[in-house]
């Protein structure tokens, strides 16, 4: 009776040393009893006038709520990438960085980034319950999560964008565009009528594939038939006729000239174009609208899809370097559970970049305009931002139906292990970048060069790298199955 007597109380004494182990790690990430901590945070976007400003506010706040202040570094668009390799790459210390495809599953496999599954079930308890879980489940690598994906449109689907004053202007019935070729009329009224406009600004034609690593090389699952076979997604028949359109419509002068070479944005805020190609969210046009200062229309040109690229193309990673991975949990689950936070962060300080009508929404004021413009959709979870003037009161729940609505891809939750073919996924590159351009944007035609292209990806090994895609793939289908 002693024995068990003392066995029981062991048991015990444990018991409560595990759950107050448990309860000085929460509390300590909740800012008890721990020394202030400063996190460092990049941020792609283009650096802003009041950044600093507006970190300062948010710092009050959460040294309050989580003994942290706030420092954002900002990296311009076209440098971030690159910028950041070399900043992982020197072991620079930092807590958190905006991550997304590619290069989110690359950094995460070479340890730059911190499995988060378990701080996730602790300090950021609150956050998994608000955020989708196809956002938390498809973002996994090998069964682990290493960031916290934005909390937004869950699939992907590819909409023309039109300028709505021209499309007004010629009467034009964008409604009966469904594929690429419909197009062709419509380009034809701009080009005779409007020299000042291209027609067709710069973009990638809509092909229904799931890209294993990016949509200029040519590895790809179909969506539409053999959807678990790998396949070269440029030899295939609608991929051939859709090129042949897109030439045509370059020899027709709907695309520039340059189009293959050129690093032209085409900012929507400057009307020199008629139609483009974005990738949609529900009530997308009204942000459109809004940040060009103009009104668009919008045509969709595929169902919305849950790709692994629109689950982790957003995605706030805590680094392997940072001091204390606990703080920065605690900051993304107040990103992505405070309103306050999230709407600071975002729209800026209240009463200085943006004004509270009477009815709860908001508006821009001029600072936030030229001194606080931030990428939203990279900031965490939307659905508890404030709303626009124009926004529909049903926004947030229009965004539920459309993630309810989204199939998911077939390749979803599988990434690609790069390494048994390191070498012939490099030359692969090189070819693409030799011939995708050119192809993808009509400049060359498709009939004579994708058989070049093809003699060159076949010298460069992509037979086993397709060999290779579709063993990895199998051995996931079977184990997820």
């Amino acid at each position: 009776m002693k024995r068990r007597l003392l066995v029981f109380l062991v048991f015990i004494l444990g018991l409560s040393g595990v759950l107050a182990a448990c309860s000085s790690n929460s509390e300590k990430a909740n800012g008890k009893g721990d020394k202030p901590y400063e996190i460092t945070w990049y941020m792609i976007g283009t650096p802003q006038k009041d950044t600093d400003k507006v970190m300062a506010k948010l710092s009050e706040y959460t040294k309050k709520k989580i003994n942290a202040t706030v420092k954002m570094k900002q990296i311009d668009w076209g440098d971030y990438d690159q910028k950041m390799q070399v900043i992982i790459a020197s072991g620079e210390t930092f807590d958190i960085a905006y991550t997304s495809g590619a290069n989110y599953v690359l950094n995460a496999q070479k340890g730059a980034f911190v499995p988060v599954d378990k701080l996730l079930n602790t300090v950021g308890k609150d956050m998994k319950k608000a955020i989708d879980p196809a956002f938390l489940e498809g973002a996994k690598i090998d069964g682990k999560l290493y960031g916290i994906p934005s909390n937004k449109e869950v699939g992907q689907q590819e909409v023309l964008v039109f300028n709505k004053r021209l499309v007004d202007k010629y009467h034009l019935n964008i409604k009966s565009v469904h594929t690429l070729a419909d197009l062709e009329p419509l380009l034809k009224t701009i080009k005779e009528n409007e020299p000042d406009v291209t027609p067709i600004a710069t973009f990638k034609p809509y092909l229904p594939f799931d890209y294993v690593l990016g949509d200029e090389l040519p590895m790809a699952f179909p969506l539409e038939g053999d959807t678990g076979k790998v396949v070269n997604f440029f030899d295939t028949d609608i991929a051939m006729n859709t090129l042949e359109t897109m030439h045509k419509f370059y020899k027709e002068g709907f695309i520039k000239a340059d189009a293959a070479t050129s690093k032209d944005p085409w900012p929507m805020e400057v009307q020199n174009w008629f139609v483009r190609k974005e990738i949609y969210q529900p009530y997308a046009e009204l942000l459109w609208s809004r940040s060009a200062g103009y009104d668009v229309a919008v045509q969709p040109l595929s169902k919305p899809v849950t790709f692994n690229g629109s689950v982790t193309g957003a995605i706030q990673a805590i680094s392997s370097t940072s001091k204390n991975p606990e703080k920065a949990m605690a900051f993304l689950n107040l990103l992505n559970t405070d309103p306050y936070v999230r709407n600071l962060v975002d729209k800026g300080i209240e009463g200085v970049h943006y004004k509270t009508l009477d009815d709860g929404k908001i508006e821009d004021l001029p600072a936030r305009v030229k001194n606080y413009n931030m990428p939203t959709y990279a900031l965490g979870n939307h659905f508890i931002l404030k709303l626009y003037e124009n926004d529909p009161k049903d926004k947030w729940e229009a965004f539920k139906k459309f993630n309810e609505e989204s199939t998911p891809a077939p390749s979803l939750g599988f990434y690609f292990d790069t390494t048994p073919v390191r070498t012939e996924i490099a030359s692969i590159t090189n070819v693409s970048k030799e011939f995708a351009p050119a192809l993808l944007t009509g400049s060359v035609d498709p009939k004579e060069y994708v058989p070049k292209m093809d003699k060159k990806l076949k010298e460069a090994g992509l037979d086993k790298v397709l060999a290779e895609i579709q063993k990895q793939y199998d051995a996931w289908k079977k184990k997820n199955e």
